[in-house]
């Protein structure tokens, strides 16, 4: 048979990865078993089954394991079929072939290679003869026969006895977890679930079935079809089921549960049993329709696009701007659906927005059906780019009526100036109030002799934020009159009217006019300053005011006219959008840190310890974060401190935070372990489960013996996953980082991470602080150099925390934990969630 050209090197899968290491952990009988078969079969002398280090490449892989005899040609044979991943074939060893030098004592060998569940090679099973030998084509199909039903037979009988090993084990994880299980035997029907899903759907076990027609009997009928769907594709492809549903259950009441399996291939190949895990996600859902009903109620026009640029969600308002219904949007494509956007500014700022991870802020056309000018806003995000706009097409109309009537082109060039530099002040910064408070000196620079900007509050109160006057001189009393003016005004006043009404109030002989509606100092000073005439323009956002631009001509200035009248108004609505943006941002932001604190319950508080927590969210508005902490008394007193933070900073961090803080907080508290063994279930857990989810950890537990009782100390023990080291401070005030062995690795990468337990005794007195990154990290800075902050923080501020002790204790840790915070790296908005717990070991009498 003539030899076979090398096979392209592979990438190795999970699959490949797990079949090695099942193998690998194979006794060397089996093996060698193997080589015997392989040589009566074959009638060879010799034979060699052999393990390698790794998938092939250009170089020859190693063999690692094997039996059989072994001499460096046979190793050299088994490398270089592991290498082609085909069959090697030779009949007259004679000469060198695929890299084998000859051997006196081998005349002929052929090898196949030992192959995974997915084609990938972990190994070569190779016969020798010693004289020259035509392998037949029966000779090779026979050896790869072998060797494939060997490593299907050895692979399935390692899988099993790591699954009944695992079977106790995920099960009590599970059901810490609030999550139930469930095993569907498709050739008898049996579906059986355990204790914890039948609470999920409010049924005994009595009550339940057993079987896929009881199941569907509790599901709400609407939901149904789309259940079987999922179900039949798994079954079908022998994949992973996902589904979310709605549950009907006996006493009336209608729950939410998010279920995930896998379907499994009996020895046929095809599906023979489904074995999943599902738990009540309604919470998750009542939080989704409040945000849902703020949405709706918005009202400005918004819509979420998904990643391929469907439509992910619409609210009212836009259904009436797009002029089409809710059923006609969701899940259709932008483009196919509004087809003029492709090629247009729409499209590009979409994609602009969607490549760079800014927002864009942009105003353009689009043609009929709906002929209209659109102020659009498209900001990108882990869901997709969530879009603001609305319909400027009347205003858009006016300025484009104003432009072609006037014949001066500088007049216009100055409007668009003015337009563009307040633009850029309103969208420059985070202070929206100071970037308002700029319009006054914009406005004076080109359309008035000075002017005032006055926010109006939701308490109805108002404020004058700003003053500016041409003549330098004149600021200061522009100033004092924007002190006086205010709390001297008549409710009939020209202000509360353009306030009230919503429109442009415009008053001829200002002086005359005003200064009756105005009582003892600030008459004096308007009559000072002599305005000729008036112009107040309320700032307008979503249908509300929200504060008013005052802008006054004296006697040499000229009056203005219809275009630059216009382009006040439109400068006020500019502000009152980003005034009223400010207050949507401040408001969803309080919204996000109430969700977040709603996610963390509070701490255990032992009598021999004082346990303060704060959390400060983040300053981006409706983030909330993965950032956590935690305080649990384990079943022998043993108090348990954790400190931790998933990565990412959305609900969807939020809700993996608050599974992964639940199955810690069950683990710990059912098993009563260490907190290496914590973290160690945990990650198998978190993998079983499926929980898409990585998060750095610090778990901390506080144990006392009678030995530790009687010499008034404390033995700290704990383990760290990827976090931040805490910080101790003994009683006479030294700071030092609580560091044990090598770095571990952080929850979520892979089940079976070692983990391991440091200890330490502490004399009763210290103090223990636990922080997340957001306390620390600064752009540019090295995270040690955080850390190291911290601690020159926590140092300075000792002394003050112990004059303030009281009741016995050393340290006031609320006093602490309120200086850090105030003094530390965060200020007043943090760009990272901060999560901080402070935990001071009370003397104890002897």
């Amino acid at each position: 048979m003539p030899d076979l050209p090398d096979a392209p090197d592979a990438p190795a899968g999970p699959r490949d990865r797990a079949a090695r290491r099942l193998l690998s952990s194979l006794r060397d009988p089996a093996l060698e078993r193997l080589a015997q078969l392989a040589a009566r079969l074959l009638a060879a002398p010799s034979a060699q089954a052999a393990l390698i280090d790794d998938v092939p490449t250009a170089a020859d892989p190693t063999v690692v394991g094997g039996t059989g005899p072994r001499t460096a040609l046979s190793d050299t044979v088994c490398a270089a079929t592991a290498r082609r991943a085909a069959p090697l074939v030779v009949p007259d060893a004679s000469q060198p072939q695929a890299g084998v030098s000859p051997d006196e004592h081998v005349g002929a060998y052929l090898g196949v290679p030992l192959l995974g569940r997915d084609g990938h090679v972990v190994g070569a099973l190779c016969v020798y003869d010693g004289e020259a030998r035509a392998w037949s084509e029966d000779d090779v199909l026979v050896l790869s026969d072998l060797a494939a039903s060997a490593v299907a037979e050895l692979e399935l009988s390692a899988l099993s006895v790591e699954y009944e090993a695992d079977r106790a084990r995920r099960q009590l994880a599970v059901t810490a977890g609030g999550v139930g299980t469930f095993d569907w035997d498709l050739a008898t029907g049996r579906l059986d679930w355990d204790d914890q899903l039948l609470r999920i759907f409010g049924l005994d076990r009595d009550a339940f079935g057993g079987t896929i027609e009881a199941f569907d009997a509790a599901v709400h009928p609407d939901d149904l079809p789309r259940v079987h769907a999922a179900l039949d594709r798994a079954v079908a492809a022998c994949e992973e089921y996902t589904a979310e549903y709605r549950v009907r259950r006996p006493d009336g009441s209608t729950r939410w549960v998010q279920a995930r399996g896998l379907a499994l291939a009996g020895p046929d190949g095809t599906a023979a049993r489904v074995l999943g895990a599902a738990y009540d996600t309604t919470a998750a859902r009542q939080a989704d329709a409040r945000i849902a009903r703020v949405l709706e109620t918005m009202a400005t026009a918004f819509f979420l696009l998904d990643d391929a640029w469907r439509f992910a969600y619409v609210n009212a308002e836009a259904e009436r701007v797009l002029g089409r219904t809710r059923g006609e949007l969701l899940g259709g494509e932008i483009w196919s659906l509004f087809p003029f956007a492709t090629g247009s500014p729409f499209e590009e700022h979409y994609r602009g927005a969607v490549a760079t991870g800014a927002r864009r802020s942009f105003e353009a056309y689009y043609p009929p059906p709906l002929d209209g000018w659109y102020e659009v806003r498209a900001f990108p995000g882990p869901d997709g780019l969530s879009v603001y706009f609305h319909d400027i097409t009347a205003r858009r109309h006016a300025e484009a009526q104003r432009l072609a009537a006037r014949s001066a082109a500088d007049a216009a060039t100055h409007r668009l100036a003015v337009l563009a530099t307040v633009s850029d002040d309103l969208s420059s910064t985070l202070d929206t109030e100071y970037a308002v408070g700029r319009l006054a000196r914009h406005l004076v620079r080109g359309f008035g002799s000075w002017c005032l900007v006055t926010l109006w509050d939701d308490q109805r109160q108002l404020r004058d934020i700003a003053g500016w006057h041409a003549e330098p001189h004149l600021r200061p009393t522009v100033a004092r009159y924007a002190q006086l003016r205010l709390g001297s005004l008549a409710p009939s006043s020209f202000l509360h009217r353009a306030l009230h009404d919503g429109e442009l109030v415009t008053v001829d002989d200002a002086t005359e006019q005003i200064s009756p509606l105005l009582t003892g100092e600030a008459r004096d000073v308007l009559r000072s300053l002599a305005p000729r005439r008036a112009h107040i323009v309320p700032m307008r956002a979503r249908g509300r005011t929200v504060g008013a631009i005052s802008l006054f001509l004296d006697a040499t200035h000229a009056d203005l006219g219809p275009e630059d009248l216009a382009l006040l108004v439109q400068v006020a609505d500019r502000a009152g959008v980003a005034l009223d943006n400010a207050r949507l941002f401040e408001g969803q932001r309080r919204m996000a840190e109430t969700l977040q604190r709603a996610l963390l319950t509070a701490p255990a508080q032992p009598e021999d310890l004082d346990v303060v927590v704060r959390y400060v969210p983040a300053a981006e508005a409706a983030q909330v974060g993965g950032d956590w902490y935690d305080a649990f008394l384990q079943p022998d007193g043993a108090t348990v401190l954790v400190i931790g933070d998933v990565m990412g900073h959305d609900r969807h961090a939020a809700a993996a935070m608050s599974q992964v803080r639940t199955l810690l907080r069950g683990i710990a508290a059912t098993s009563g372990g260490p907190p290496a063994q914590v973290l160690g279930a945990l990650d198998t857990t978190l993998e079983t489960l499926r929980v898409d989810a990585m998060a750095s950890a610090v778990v901390l537990r506080l144990e006392q013996s009678d030995e530790d009782r009687a010499a008034a100390t404390t033995t700290v023990r704990w383990t760290n996953a990827g976090h931040l080291p805490p910080l101790l401070v003994d009683p006479e005030g030294t700071v030092r980082e609580l560091r044990g062995g090598d770095p571990e690795l952080v929850l979520g990468v892979t089940a079976g991470a070692a983990r391991t337990d440091a200890t330490v005794s502490v004399p009763r007195g210290s103090t223990v602080v636990l922080y997340t990154d957001g306390l620390v990290e600064q752009r540019g800075e090295h995270l040690q150099d955080g850390i190291d902050r911290l601690a020159e923080l926590v140092a300075a501020l000792v002394p003050e925390a112990r004059e303030r002790a009281t009741g016995g204790a050393v340290l006031d840790a609320a006093y602490l934990a309120d200086a850090v915070l105030s003094r530390g790296a965060a200020g007043d908005a943090p760009e990272d969630d901060i999560a901080l717990l402070v935990v001071h070991l009370r003397p104890q009498a002897p």
